[in-house]
């Protein structure tokens, strides 16, 4: 609705001063809006050429590349793993384990985008942690639609992968799990629990409900019932204790009573989730939801307030002051006054900006709890521990260029890769 008339208004606007290249779900969905005529476009499986697409606009030309990558007539995943990157810390890794869903809930754009499920190979991504490691990271995320249902479309799982990731990860390194929907991990509960208990792994694991009503999970397409969901939480809090456990809700989806939302309101309270992304309900052009009988607009304002509200209500992580963690810290906070880190749990501690703390684990005392954060005093007699294998590169710069590993990038030497890098670091820079 609005979103899409000022973003309208936005690119007719930049076009005169500036040349557009817009990339995403968005235009790889509907590419025809008119909002997009003569612009640029790069397709959710083309943002390797995004280089390639910045040289045609900057001539003037309109470009666009939406199609789908294929490999003897499988559907591949997505970009390269091995293609040249920069981080935007260098401390931290995002790998993106396969693209696409098995899913069809009613109110999804990225599924009209992405398609169906394309995993990448073990093997690479092995290779794409090894080599990140190799390059200075000490925290490697996991990225994608659905990590739960990573491999089902090449005859292997999650579990699977994740003990091979497990075997690269260097002493004092982590590995952050990505989001999963309940359907797909149900069947590997015994042996998430212990992957998530391992010293390697954050205890940490993002499940999205969207709504505690059976009738609304119904409508929407989700594929399973709020008990499934339960024995998830259940099961993992039991065999990881002090498990997070992260979830995403919609306020107002079609059809939702006052009693369905009763039910997602009594779950939080049982529940408690320390961290909570409460979504009001928006229609997406051209999905079914859009199509249903909509929640009257005051409605949905009034339960994501109540929502809100109750979730700000109650304070998790208070029981954790007086306790003694090792966190690991990479980033800095958003004020610039504190070095941001995660304990085990992937809880947020906030510790003294000591630049001798920086891509170290560290032993803190914890002294203050607030609503998202931890604050954490260090202890005096630990020494700060260094997981990474190697010096981190520096900020902007190109991963994969210094390596000796098994990919073409790093061993070969050509002119079309050297003038490949240098457009990139030039585009990027």
């Amino acid at each position: 609705g609005k979103i899409l008339d000022y973003f309208s208004y936005f690119l007719k606007n930049a076009m005169e001063y500036k040349k557009v290249v817009v990339a995403g779900c968005v235009p790889q969905a509907q590419p025809r809006m008119d909002y997009l005529k003569g612009l640029s476009i790069i397709g959710v499986q083309q943002i390797d050429r995004v280089v390639e697409v910045v040289d045609e606009a900057v001539k003037g030309h309109s470009v666009r590349l939406l199609g789908q990558k294929k490999d003897g007539g499988r559907r591949l995943g997505g970009a390269r793993l091995d293609l040249p990157k920069i981080r935007k810390n260098p401390l931290i890794e995002i790998i993106s384990i396969n693209t696409g869903c098995l899913n069809a809930c009613t109110y999804c754009k990225t599924k009209h985008a992405r398609g169906d499920l394309a995993s990448y190979p073990i093997e690479e991504l092995v290779e794409r942690a090894r080599q990140s490691f190799q390059e200075g990271v000490c925290e490697i995320w996991l990225t994608s639609e659905d990590t739960g249902a990573y491999g089902r479309d090449i005859g292997t799982d999650l579990p699977t992968l994740l003990w091979r990731l497990v075997e690269e990860i260097p002493e004092g390194a982590m590995l952050r799990l990505g989001m999963t929907n309940p359907p797909y991990i149900l069947e590997h509960l015994e042996e998430m629990a212990k992957i998530l208990n391992h010293p390697r792994v954050y205890a940490f694991l993002h499940v999205p409900v969207q709504s505690a009503s059976d009738s609304v999970l119904m409508d929407m397409k989700r594929e399973y019932c709020i008990d499934d969901f339960k024995k998830v939480v259940d099961f993992l809090k039991e065999r990881v204790p002090g498990v997070t456990i992260a979830t995403d809700l919609i306020c107002g989806f079609p059809g939702e009573t006052e009693e369905d939302f009763q039910e997602t309101i009594n779950m939080v309270k049982l529940y408690r989730f320390p961290s909570l992304f409460i979504n009001q309900f928006y229609p997406r052009p051209g999905t079914p939801a859009a199509k249903m009988e909509q929640v009257p607009a005051h409605v949905k304002k009034q339960r994501t307030k109540e929502l809100s509200q109750l979730f700000h209500s109650y304070n998790p992580y208070d029981h954790k002051v007086g306790e003694r963690q090792h966190v690991l810290v990479t980033e800095e906070s958003f004020d610039a006054q504190y070095y941001v880190s995660h304990n085990k749990f992937y809880e947020q501690v906030l510790v003294p900006k000591r630049a001798e703390f920086k891509g170290k684990m560290i032993e803190v005392d914890i002294y203050e709890a607030g609503k998202h954060f931890l604050k954490g005093r260090p202890v005096e007699e630990s020494k700060p521990f260094t997981p990474s294998i190697a010096a981190p590169l520096r900020k902007g710069e190109v991963s994969g260029l210094m390596q000796h590993g098994k990919s073409n990038w790093h061993q070969s030497k050509c002119p079309q890769k050297e003038a490949y890098v240098s457009r990139v670091i030039s585009s990027w820079l």
